[in-house]
């Protein structure tokens, strides 16, 4: 019998250069499954960029991607979600003129088998599937808390629900792995609290999350390990208490100027 990989996700010498800019460089990273863990560092450290090379949204220079033990670097978005990773946006990527629920059915689509000609003809597979869709969108929608509000246009929500239902689109791609980016920006203390306790759920049913987050006092809550960032390379990873705890991150946060 095959030992299972230690880690969910791992970077191996991820590296990524726009011309003479090193937005990455030989960064490894290890995140383990079942737990929580949070990628932080300085404005322009390179965390958002490695999400996106993870995703498949970008395409690293040199190095390597592996999720649950298989490489997947050069993997197009839509072969990294069907893998069971989703993500979330530091800006949020909401269709703001369609429903709560709309938005939410549209994560459901990756993990379909309707053809083109199903859809057009609305053969009674396609119905039946379209069926299975509307109900697990409202399952994401009661497990992040907004069910009632459905039919409501997403552009009219609070900032606080636009983020609970771009984490709901998320979760309907049924991941193993959700990549959280700043989901706590922007956000009023009560809300971030809700989003805590979010956080806390999505992990209990079995889903190990990876967020982005300039919120020092909630990352050193809710993780279980900490990868540090800072111009591109990583200079500490560990369990919280280590890291808040370690001279070069805190060198890293004093007198730094900021990006993204």
């Amino acid at each position: 019998m095959e030992d299972k990989p230690i880690n969910i996700l791992q970077t191996v010498g991820l590296s990524r250069h726009y011309g003479g800019v090193i937005a990455l460089s030989d960064v490894e990273m290890n995140i383990h499954p079942g737990q929580i863990s949070s990628l932080i560092g300085p404005n322009g450290a390179g965390k958002t960029t490695l999400f996106n090379c993870v995703t498949g949204l970008d395409r690293p220079t040199y190095g390597a991607t592996f999720f649950l033990g298989k490489r997947i670097t050069g993997f197009r978005p839509d072969q990294v979600t069907q893998l069971g990773i989703a993500r979330t946006f530091q800006n949020i990527r909401l269709f703001t003129e369609l429903t709560v629920l709309d938005n939410v059915k549209i994560g459901r689509h990756p993990r379909t088998s309707s053809t083109l000609v199903g859809a057009v003809f609305h053969t009674p597979r396609q119905k039946r599937e379209e069926q299975q869709i509307t109900e697990y969108a409202m399952e994401m929608l009661r497990f992040v808390g907004l069910e009632e509000i459905s039919n409501q246009t997403a552009g009219n929500l609070s900032y606080g629900d636009q983020r609970r239902v771009e984490i709901a689109r998320a979760l309907a791609t049924k991941p193993l792995l959700i990549l959280l980016d700043e989901p706590a920006a922007g956000m009023n203390p009560h809300e971030t609290q809700q989003l805590i306790s979010l956080i806390y759920t999505i992990r209990d049913q079995g889903i190990s999350v990876l967020l982005i987050e300039h919120d020092m006092k909630l990352v050193m809550q809710i993780s279980d390990w900490v990868t540090v960032l800072d111009h591109g390379e990583k200079i500490c990873d560990g369990e919280p208490e280590v890291v808040q705890n370690d001279e070069r991150v805190i060198a890293a946060y004093l007198g730094t100027s900021d990006d993204a």
